[in-house]
C-alpha cells in the first residue's frame, strides 16, 4: 500500500465511535507503520457516534479529493420512532415530548414521504456541528442556550419506505451532502400530524462506494498491519523518520 501517494479506505464505522475515532486508530497503525510521528490522514463526510456504515478515509496526497468525495450522493437506512421527541432528533438525548400516533395509518406514511422528494429546505438541528457566531450549534445546545438555525437548500432523489411497524417505520433516502436525517425525522413526524425522532442510522452508501466494500476497523488495521508498504518515485525517506 502506499500511503504517501494516498490511499482512499472504506470503512464500515461501528456503533458509538466518532468519525474522528476511527480517522485516530487507522492513523495511529499507519504512522507506526511507516515509523513516523505525524501523517496526514483525514475522512469525507462525518457520521455521527450513534450512526454505522460507510466512512470514507483517505491517507496522504489522498486527502486533496475529501471535498470532491464528500460531495457525492449519500444513501441511508433510517429507523424512525413515530409519537415522540427528543432535543437532538435521536437517541442522544431523552424525550422531552410525546405525542399521539394512533391516528396514524401505513397508507399515510406512504402519502407523506414523496412530499419530501426534490429540492427542499430543512432546519438543521441545533445539535449538530454549524456553526453559530463562530461555534458550534450543539456545544451551545449543551449549555442549554438558544440557538437559532436557518434553513438550508438540499436535495432528496429518492426516499422509500422499507417497513411500517408503527409506530416504528424504516425509509431509505437518498440524498445531497448536508442533509440530516435526524431533521428528516422530525418533519416526518410533523407532516403526520404527531413527533418523530431517529432511532438507528444506517449510511450504505457515498457516491460510489457502498457499504458492500467497506472493512471493519479490526479489518482494515490488520491490512495495514500486514501489507506491503510502496513509496512514491518522488518520496525519500527521511534521515530520522521518528521526527517526522
Amino acid at each position: 500500500m502506499d500511503f504517501i501517494s494516498g490511499e482512499i479506505i472504506a470503512v464500515d464505522k461501528p456503533l458509538g465511535w466518532t468519525s474522528f475515532d476511527a480517522v485516530k486508530r487507522l492513523r495511529g497503525a499507519i504512522q507506526r507503520r511507516l515509523h513516523v510521528r505525524k501523517f496526514k490522514v483525514g475522512h469525507a463526510g462525518t457520521l455521527d457516534p450513534l450512526a454505522t456504515g460507510v466512512l470514507i478515509v483517505c491517507t496522504g496526497r489522498a486527502t486533496r479529493r475529501i471535498e470532491a468525495l464528500q460531495n457525492g450522493v449519500k444513501e441511508y437506512v433510517a429507523r424512525i420512532r413515530l409519537g415522540a421527541t427528543t432535543p437532538s432528533f435521536d437517541l442522544e438525548t431523552e424525550i422531552d415530548r410525546t405525542y399521539a400516533w394512533e391516528h396514524v395509518t401505513p397508507e399515510d406514511v406512504r402519502r407523506v414521504l414523496p412530499t419530501f422528494m426534490g429540492r427542499i429546505m430543512q432546519v438543521p438541528p441545533v445539535f449538530s456541528a454549524v456553526k453559530v457566531d463562530g461555534k458550534r450549534a450543539y456545544n451551545l445546545a449543551r449549555k442549554g442556550k438558544e440557538v437559532e438555525l436557518k434553513a438550508k437548500p438540499l436535495e432528496i432523489t429518492e426516499i422509500e419506505l422499507l417497513s411500517c411497524d408503527l409506530p416504528e417505520i424504516e425509509i431509505r433516502v437518498v440524498c445531497s451532502k448536508g442533509t440530516y436525517i435526524r431533521a428528516l425525522a422530525r418533519d416526518i413526524g410533523v407532516a403526520l400530524g404527531t413527533g418523530g425522532h431517529l432511532t438507528a442510522l444506517r449510511r450504505t452508501r457515498v457516491g460510489d462506494i457502498g457499504i458492500d466494500v467497506c472493512r471493519s476497523v479490526d479489518e482494515v488495521l490488520d491490512m495495514i498491519r500486514e501489507a506491503e508498504i510502496t513509496f512514491p518515485d518522488d518520496y525519500r525517506l527521511p534521515e530520522n523518520p521518528e521526527s517526522m
